[in-house]
């Protein structure tokens, strides 16, 4: 098993940027591949981003292409998620989720992920 926590949330004005962590348990961290999803009240959760299990691939949900960059440090079993240019339908709780995987095949399906945290708040207003 792996136990995962992130950070990092807040509230933040529209056009701001915020940088999530998400800190995970364990010494096999480099074996699995990771994801962010979203999910705000009364939606269901979303894709976000994914990484491959060395950081070397990388894909986005068209709504946060370009504004969002996902990446990870398995030297200190982290994953992040930097946002720019927020907008206020990036307001939502943000999860990290794990998978057992050293494929380079990205993930974009909660049901493809074992292993989630409890979730960060992102609010963006105006």
């Amino acid at each position: 098993q792996v136990q995962l926590v992130e950070s990092g949330g807040g509230l933040v004005q529209v056009g701001g940027s915020l940088r999530l962590s998400c800190a995970a348990s364990g010494r096999t961290f480099s074996s699995y591949a990771m994801g962010w999803f979203r999910q705000a009240p009364g939606k269901e959760r979303e894709f976000v981003a994914a990484i491959n299990w060395s950081g070397h691939f990388t894909t986005y949900a068209d709504s946060v292409k370009g504004r969002f960059t996902i990446s990870r440090d398995n030297g200190k079993n982290t994953l992040y998620l930097q946002m720019n240019s927020l907008e206020p339908e990036d307001t939502a709780g943000y999860y990290c989720a794990a998978v057992l995987s050293r494929s380079d095949w990205l993930r974009k399906n909660s049901n493809e992920y074992d292993y989630w945290g409890r979730g960060t708040q992102v609010t963006v207003s105006s």
